[in-house]
């Protein structure tokens, strides 16, 4: 992979008035009927008299291979099992606030229908991982799809469940240690002998773990606070994330502040102290002193895994919101604008022409800011375009809370840098093999009497983005590179709802 054969970076103007026809693919037909096959083929009955339930749920798809273009299903026990039901959710809020913007070829009626039976199916499930106190991931898991339930509805069930499962997240709080644990068991592959390392907390009075992820589950934490009147969970999630300024954020130089930038002038840039992230940090529980940091899913112990420091920026700028802490605001825009500067300080490579005279690639992030170059082998950079449409979700609440304040220079810089993650991710990274509706069947719009089609016959390719890369690290038990993520693509119909509710499309 050549550095020297791409197009030189182009400055990037304002994105115009009209982001609906600027960003049109966040609203496409295509989204939702891709989304409603993948329920189709995933669906099963014990007899034609019985209901559907689900096989498994969706995770990756990848890009090679005998399965290329077909999600791989896994039972519901991973961080991610609720991205889908949230992806659901997230376009029957479009059929039912906005539907204007559910563009598709289907009777309003009918889309509703479809996608409220296929949400409340896909949701179902989720409602008993609310009880778990093995993990810290349950924000995750429940937030996308029952937030939307209690809302919408209002579905007393969701809401019920999501008070439950932040009680159960609170239970993994450590005084001492004024933070939450992520996960028990660190495993990786052994560094010397290639075989399978487990770092494990087995004795809770000696260590325990915490990622940067973390951040991004106190918004469970926030919400059951505020709908159920327990205050104490909101003091643990303000708590955590008070830690983590200290155990997980690296200030970088202030020479990082005066890094041209090829989104907009360096005399709009934040202006103050700027942060990367460790991904992991071992603390002991009684005291809270950090005993190692390490990253599982980065390039290196030091470097800055992108997703990591993306949801640093979306955690942030959420914890902001709801406190109005002026200490979470300031790392919100020290964490996004290090993320900036990452990406307009990145190597030629990144850059490919995309038609028009136009380059894309700049602002789709590389897995690690501090990896080698790695070919994604399509002659192509690695990156991680769910690190990108995370960022910008975060860049998009920054954006709120900054403008509430009145700095609105600073909140239109971080405003525009959102809108250009996700138009270069489009042009990069958005699968050429669409989906649409093609007829229907009998049914009333219940989801499979839904017809759906490849726009391009035998072209087929499950997930709305391709580039995604979950784990890179070369001594994960499981590395998963260069595929689509349900995460992924549920952060990309997020930052489309986020417009909308914010009155830009």
């Amino acid at each position: 992979m050549s550095s020297t054969s791409r197009p030189a970076s182009q400055p990037a103007p304002p994105p115009p008035q009209n982001l609906a026809a600027y960003l049109p693919e966040l609203f496409d037909e295509s989204i939702t009927a891709k989304a409603l096959r993948v329920v189709q083929r995933n669906l099963q009955a014990a007899s034609p008299s019985a209901p559907p339930s689900l096989i498994s749920f969706p995770e990756t798809v990848p890009q090679t291979g005998p399965n290329a273009g077909t999600y791989r299903l896994r039972a519901d026990d991973f961080w991610t099992c609720g991205s889908f039901a949230g992806h659901l959710a997230a376009l029957l809020e479009r059929a039912v606030t906005h539907p204007q913007h559910a563009r598709t070829s289907l009777p309003p009626a009918v889309l509703r229908a479809a996608l409220a039976r296929q949400t409340s199916l896909w949701s179902a499930p989720l409602h008993a991982l609310s009880a778990r106190t093995d993990t810290h991931d349950l924000g995750f898991m429940l937030m996308p799809a029952l937030r939307r339930a209690w809302e919408l509805t209002p579905d007393a069930a969701s809401l019920a469940s999501l008070v439950a499962a932040a009680d159960s997240l609170a239970t993994r709080y450590e005084p001492g240690a004024a933070a939450i644990r992520s996960s028990d068991v660190l495993a990786r592959r052994d560094r010397h002998a290639g075989g399978d390392e487990a770092v494990s907390v087995s004795d809770g009075a000696s260590s325990m773990f915490v990622i940067i992820d973390s951040m991004c589950n106190l918004d469970l934490l926030y919400y059951a606070a505020a709908h159920a009147a327990q205050p104490d969970l909101a003091v643990v999630a303000t708590a955590h994330a008070r830690t983590l300024l200290r155990t997980h954020l690296r200030q970088e130089p202030p020479s990082m502040n005066s890094s041209s930038s090829s989104s907009s002038s360096s005399s709009k840039a934040y202006a103050g102290p700027l942060f990367s992230t460790h991904h992991v940090a071992n603390l002991d529980p009684a005291t809270g002193a950090v005993r190692w940091r390490r990253t599982a899913q980065g390039y290196s112990d030091t470097s800055t895994w992108s997703r990591g420091q993306a949801w640093a920026v979306l955690g942030y700028a959420q914890t902001y919101a709801w406190t109005r802490d002026a200490v979470f605001l300031a790392a919100a825009c020290g964490l996004a604008e290090h993320f900036l500067a990452r990406l307009d300080g990145a190597p030629p490579a990144v850059d490919e022409a995309v038609g028009g005279g136009r380059t894309a690639g700049r602002y789709v992030p590389l897995w690690d800011f501090d990896a080698p170059l790695e070919d994604d082998g399509e002659g192509r950079p690695l990156r991680d375009t769910s690190a990108g449409v995370i960022a910008a979700n975060g860049l998009l609440v920054l954006a709120q809370s900054l403008a509430a304040i009145g700095n609105h220079e600073l909140s239109r810089r971080v405003f525009e840098a959102a809108v250009r993650i996700v138009r270069e991710t489009l042009d990069l990274s958005l699968a050429a093999e669409k989906a649409r509706f093609a007829a229907r069947g009998d049914g009333p719009g219940s989801g499979d009497s839904l017809v759906v089609e490849d726009v391009t016959p035998g072209r087929t390719f499950d997930a709305i983005l391709k580039n995604g890369t979950a784990n890179n690290n070369e001594h994960a038990l499981r590395r998963l590179k260069n595929h689509g993520l349900v995460d992924g693509d549920y952060y990309l119909v997020e930052f489309g709802n986020r417009l909308m509710k914010m009155g830009f499309v």
